[in-house]
């Protein structure tokens, strides 16, 4: 059901995850995946392109698709005619920002976080404002209500942008925590809005809330942006939603559909996805579930100076590398001396400093090799 695919099958892939370093360097960066496509999405997009239905995209039937997806495995039933289409979840996001914010605002983020919420949102004319996470004394990473009371009282601070699943750390709210968030957001006068799009990816053990679920006031004042893109890595077909709170956010959604367009073929492979993918989606979950285990066997036998806890959800392992004595960034050193390509840990903000991502959406033996060359990469 999941095929593998070799690397020499793989570095005929002409994507950025393959082409960003020359051909001796194993790429484990950006959030790509290393798996044959879903057969439903390759049968719909190979019969677009026999008719040539590469046109601007039209919604056609995403909404009671990812509806329906919703209802049988987030335990969640959105309104499709609520749910909008999008090209990705950072556009929708900042035409959103710019739609309901005014230039300068303040936009809550928690840090570490997806390197895009700092940059996009800066490129849309908003200030970052930063909640972080807080940490344990086993690493364990948490939403920190008193920082984000403080964030959201600030002078001319307008939204709260909350990824959940977490990027990079892999951590699954709870409702409890999440209903924290809505108080507060309402107690403030704060817009939400919430990344999603790692929900499908939950693994065994956690269980995703969706944020548009919950018996709270604030669902109306909200919209849940989420996407087929990571789930069966597609994000190269150009297609995300946006599930508006209430008809004020839905009208703000509509005025800017000239702005939101997606891709045709990416509308009709995430129609696929969420009505026929489930089956590949879930020998996927599998495989990441095995996956993310090999990680902690590995790192404890070849990296022990590397703390890693296990995600709860997605194909993005969180590293902490502040033992190894290589810097800031130690995906420098991975890259200068092992020849491996992780995601720098600066990148999701000055948390993230002596930290790097590994993406381990792909097969055991190279995962293994991986490590194999971030362990070369260590002074003995």
């Amino acid at each position: 059901m999941l095929g593998r695919c070799s690397l020499d099958a793989l570095r005929q892939r002409k994507s950025v995850k393959w082409r960003t370093h020359p051909p001796d360097v194993l790429p484990a960066f950006v959030a790509e995946m290393d798996f044959d496509l879903a057969a439903p999405i390759v049968e719909a997009a190979t019969a677009a392109l026999a008719i040539g239905d590469c046109g601007y995209g039209h919604k056609g039937e995403l909404g009671e698709a990812f509806a329906a997806f919703a209802a049988k495995r987030l335990r969640w039933s959105p309104d499709p005619s609520m749910i909008f289409a999008i090209p990705d979840v950072m556009t929708g996001v900042a035409e959103v920002i710019q739609a309901v914010t005014p230039p300068g605002s303040g936009i809550v983020i928690n840090p570490p976080v997806y390197p895009p919420f700092f940059y996009r949102l800066r490129l849309s004319g908003r200030r970052v404002v930063e909640a972080p996470l807080r940490r344990d004394e086993h690493g364990r990473h948490d939403l920190d209500p008193e920082a984000i009371d403080r964030a959201l009282a600030g002078d001319g601070v307008g939204a709260y942008l909350l990824c959940s699943p977490h990027n990079p750390v892999g951590r699954v709210w709870s409702r409890e925590q999440l209903a924290t968030v809505a108080d507060i957001c309402q107690r403030r006068g704060a817009v939400l809005l919430v990344d999603e799009i790692h929900a499908p990816l939950v693994l065994a053990g956690a269980h995703h809330v969706p944020f548009g679920s919950l018996d709270h006031e604030m669902t109306t004042r909200s919209i849940t942006f989420s996407s087929a893109s990571k789930a069966w890595n597609i994000p190269g077909l150009k297609c995300g939603l946006a599930v508006a709170g209430s008809a004020r956010y839905a009208a703000v959604l509509a005025e800017r559909w000239e702005a939101l367009l997606p891709g045709q073929v990416g509308v009709l492979a995430s129609v696929a996805a969420f009505s026929g993918g489930l089956p590949w989606l879930d020998a996927l979950l599998g495989q990441l579930d095995e996956n993310r285990s090999l990680l902690s066997r590995l790192l404890a036998e070849h990296l022990a100076g590397v703390r890693y806890l296990a995600p709860e959800a997605s194909f993005l392992a969180w590293l902490d590398c502040r033992a190894l004595g290589l810097g800031d960034d130690p995906a420098a050193a991975f890259l200068d001396r092992g020849r491996v390509a992780l995601s720098p840990g600066p990148g999701f903000g000055t948390q993230g400093n002596r930290f790097a991502r590994l993406n381990i959406g792909t097969s055991p033996e190279l995962i293994t090799e991986a490590v194999r060359r971030m362990a070369a990469a260590v002074p003995t």
